[in-house]
């Protein structure tokens, strides 16, 4: 579905049905240079089963019109305003990694208006290492290879995602680049990932919260490792689901995800 905002265009995939804003809505926040189709097979399990679904682009990310956002107050902002682009009124939020950090701070933003708030893949500061935020700017193909090996908890996964036989390593590294080269903005990874390292705000947030938080975390996640949660838990009251996966949970643990997310949004 296209949308307008900020007077440019963006995108948000519905799941695979026409998206109906007088549903309960849950929206889904990609990580840095990501897009929606990470989300595809949750998102369609919740547009079929009763919900309203926006998994979006970010701005600058495959088919929302760019410039990249380069903070993630800015990017909670603009999702706030996707979603009365959308004509929705509340809205539960997910987002993995840097997509995380955007949930919370939109739901502090505008309480009134998340109904929960579920944290994937995530850790509070989102500190990236000097090294891999150089190469993201300098050698962004590089970095790339680097966070592949880094998001994948063996060197051989489970071919699960999104059906038998799939390659997760292969298929992430692809889709980063795709992003990447999408829009001709070679410095999108940089741009993300200096975000992340920035962000300075989820305490704030978390104190302005009205909605249950849940964590959904990957026991062998080396990005955001689980050890770096527990004052985000602490903060936001969170309930904690682990499940067997590492950074890129919902790929190598898609069924486990889901069953965690079912139990967090109302």
């Amino acid at each position: 579905m296209k949308l307008t905002v900020h007077g440019r265009e963006a995108y948000a995939y519905t799941g695979g049905k026409p998206f109906d804003p007088a549903l309960p809505c849950v929206v889904f926040i990609h990580g840095a240079l990501n897009d929606h189709g990470v989300w595809n097979l949750l998102a369609r399990w919740f547009a079929h089963h009763g919900r309203g679904v926006l998994a979006v682009d970010l701005p600058g990310h495959q088919l929302s019109a760019g410039p990249a956002l380069a903070s993630v107050e800015a990017m909670a902002d603009w999702l706030l305003a996707l979603l009365d682009a959308a004509g929705v009124r509340q809205a539960a939020l997910v987002g993995h990694s840097m997509g995380s950090l955007i949930a919370i701070e939109a739901a502090g933003r505008s309480p009134e208006r998340v109904t929960a708030l579920a944290m994937v893949g995530t850790a509070y500061p989102m500190k990236v290492s000097q090294g891999l935020l150089d190469s993201s700017r300098d050698d962004p193909l590089a970095a790339i290879d680097q966070v592949v090996n880094f998001s994948h908890s063996t060197l051989a996964p489970k071919p699960s995602f999104p059906g038998p036989g799939m390659w997760l390593r292969g298929a992430s590294r692809a889709l980063m680049r795709q992003v990447l080269h999408a829009q001709g903005d070679g410095h999108l990874f940089h741009t993300d990932f200096a975000a992340c390292n920035a962000y300075a705000g989820a305490e704030a947030a978390a104190a302005r919260l009205h909605c249950p938080a849940h964590l959904v975390l990957g026991h062998a996640d080396q990005m955001t490792r689980p050890a770096a949660t527990a004052g985000l838990a602490r903060m936001t009251r969170a309930t904690v689901h682990t499940v067997a996966a590492g950074h890129s949970l919902m790929a190598e643990a898609p069924d486990a995800v889901l069953d965690a997310l079912r139990g967090a949004l109302p």
